[in-house]
């Protein structure tokens, strides 16, 4: 088969397979597990009795999966739900603000290796969309996008509790990018390089960069260099929180101060892909900081070699990555049911007074250290 449309098929095939089959159905089963294991920690049940009828074909029982199917039924009410568009608002601009939401954290999926490679018709496909070199610099240009769209919907909706978690929101999200974008430098200083795809396969070589037990092994230059990457980590980590609106930080949809925020007036579809976008965007943090610091779809401990060997090892890859960024989301689950939220002015210093200045001085720490080290 002509290469060029095994390109071509491949792309679509991970674009419509990645994107839509896993990602979407992830970002659906993230709402359900974020229900139940709420429901844990709080001693209570949570969602667990939608499912099949099956007293409609004769039987006298139901099967219900353990509320498996709530997903589906939440997203069936979305659709049926009245569609109202209140007739204060700026129409065009209400309406265009779910989508500037979830669309950025979709588009972001695209540079991140979410599998080695599998070999199809004698091609090696590498399980990434576009395996650009200038990864985590796309996905900070396309994510910063998101904030026109929380930014439009409290604007557009000619509401003062909109208007306000709109500019929360903006505020919010600048401050963070700055953290989280210097956090990511002595990461890059150290691979020495953009590429998503190569960046991971450093680390399935020569040890995750936060749990380096193989490879080069805990050298005394790994060791120096733990120190200003464990703190990028914690930066990176909360900057996510922060970005993606989650709690401690979901300042911008504060219902005892801005009712809903800056969804207020939504209703159906519209403030479900409100609703999407958060979790989409937790999902794609959750895969960047599995990217960067614990090797993304590595196995680690040598056995990436053996598996790479394989004709579909990429798709093992595939499980293990998937199984990482999952554990990291009930993570972001966890910590949104355990902390309470900061005050407005708590969040900015923490961002400003805080995160900015520390993330400033490890980029100084990490190239004193690499110049030591070399």
């Amino acid at each position: 088969m002509d290469p060029f449309l095994i390109l071509i098929i491949s792309t679509l095939v991970k674009i419509i397979g990645f994107t839509f089959m896993l990602t979407l159905p992830m970002v659906a089963y993230a709402v359900y597990a974020e229900r139940r294991v709420s429901a844990i920690i709080q001693d209570r049940v949570g969602p667990n009795r939608t499912g099949i009828p099956l007293t409609l074909f004769g039987f006298k029982k139901d099967l219900h999966f353990a509320g498996l199917l709530q997903p589906l039924a939440d997203g069936l009410k979305f659709f049926l739900k009245e569609e109202h568009t209140p007739s204060h608002v700026r129409k065009f601009f209400f309406w265009i603000a779910p989508v500037l939401t979830i669309v950025p954290a979709l588009l972001t999926l695209c540079v991140i290796p979410f599998g080695s490679s599998v070999t199809v018709f004698g091609e090696q496909i590498k399980l990434v969309i576009a395996d650009i070199d200038a990864g985590p610099l796309f996905i900070f240009a396309i994510a910063s996008l998101s904030v026109y769209g929380i930014t439009f919907a409290g604007w557009a909706s000619n509401n003062k509790y909109s208007f306000f978690g709109g500019v929360r929101s903006c505020a919010q999200m600048i401050s963070y990018e700055i953290a989280l974008g210097l956090s990511i430098i002595p990461v890059l200083m150290v691979f020495g390089q953009l590429n998503l795809s190569d960046i991971v396969q450093y680390q399935a070589d020569h040890g995750w960069l936060l749990l380096p037990l193989w490879g080069d092994g805990l050298s005394t230059e790994r060791i120096l260099l733990l120190i200003p990457l464990v703190i990028s980590f914690v930066v990176f980590t909360i900057s996510i929180f922060a970005e993606t609106n989650r709690m401690p930080f979901d300042l911008p949809e504060c219902e005892t101060e801005l009712v809903g925020g800056y969804h207020t007036e939504y209703s159906a579809m519209k403030f479900a892909l409100f609703f999407m976008g958060e979790y989409a965007a937790m999902i794609v943090g959750s895969a960047l900081i599995v990217t960067l610091f614990f090797g993304g779809w590595s196995i680690g401990f040598g056995a990436d070699a053996a598996v790479a060997e394989m004709a579909f090892g990429g798709l093992i890859h595939l499980g293990v990555f998937l199984a990482k960024v999952i554990a990291f989301i009930i993570f972001f689950i966890w910590v949104r049911w355990t902390l309470p939220r900061f005050r407005y002015d708590q969040l900015m210093k923490l961002g400003w007074v805080v995160f900015f200045e520390l993330a400033l001085v490890n980029v100084f720490l990490t190239a004193g250290i690499m110049m030591l080290i070399n």
